[in-house]
């Protein structure tokens, strides 16, 4: 299991780069993404796809790969396999079929974002992406108001703004810390209230990969 860049493709680390250069195959969410890292680093690796709808079919496939005495690299997009992205399964049936499994660490939103908002403390909750479904979205924001940490999550471009209102109506006037784009050239960090972020956005559409931390409701961004 590999973690790759987040965004800027300097972001990777030399066991990495040895690692992908030298296994006989890597599975990829999306192989035209991955091409671009390897072309960055002049990896030749072949490349198979293995993403989020394809994972369980390529199961059988790796295992007996490894099986046949290949080493094999899993990588997502971005950040670490398993984290909200495809791999967990493959590690998994792994572990079933007495595979060895190792891991070369790597970037991660969830980190990244942590340390620049200043929550990051001594603990917090990932909540991943939240459900497309407003009912269960709501439901989540209400089971976890109370939480006495930052909650950090993902969103689509799509849903920040809506995701800025369910939490305005469920958790009031919290403040929120949004990375967007992090590490690449149009790096953006947004602090504030719901309103605040809306306000941000106004006239503007929102693009980009987002991770967003929400404030625990004791917590005021700035005290000691």
């Amino acid at each position: 299991m590999v973690g790759t860049p987040i965004g800027n493709l300097e972001d990777v680390t030399f066991r990495a780069i040895e690692t992908l250069k030298n296994v006989s195959c890597i599975f990829a969410e999306d192989t035209r993404h991955t091409r671009k890292l390897l072309n960055r680093y002049e990896i030749k690796t072949f490349l198979k796809s293995c993403h989020t709808f394809s994972e369980i079919s390529r199961i059988d496939v790796l295992i007996q790969s490894i099986g046949s005495g290949q080493a094999i690299a899993v990588v997502t997009d971005a950040g670490m396999p398993g984290i909200s992205d495809p791999g967990s399964r493959i590690v998994q049936a792994c572990r079933r079929a007495g595979v060895f499994v190792t891991v070369v660490p790597g970037p991660s939103a969830v980190t990244a974002a942590l340390a620049l908002s200043g929550l990051g403390g001594s603990h917090f909750m990932f909540l991943g992406f939240l459900s497309h479904k407003r009912g269960a979205r709501k439901r989540c924001l209400n089971d976890w108001m109370d939480y006495q940490g930052p909650l950090v999550l993902y969103e689509s471009p799509y849903r920040l703004l809506k995701l800025m209102d369910e939490i305005e109506e469920i958790m009031g006037d919290r403040n929120i810390f949004v990375g967007r784009e992090l590490t690449k050239k149009f790096e953006e960090t947004l602090w504030g209230t719901p309103s605040t972020i809306r306000l941000a956005f106004k006239g503007r559409a929102v693009k980009g990969e987002l991770t967003v931390i929400i404030a625990p409701r004791t917590r005021v961004h700035g005290d000691d």
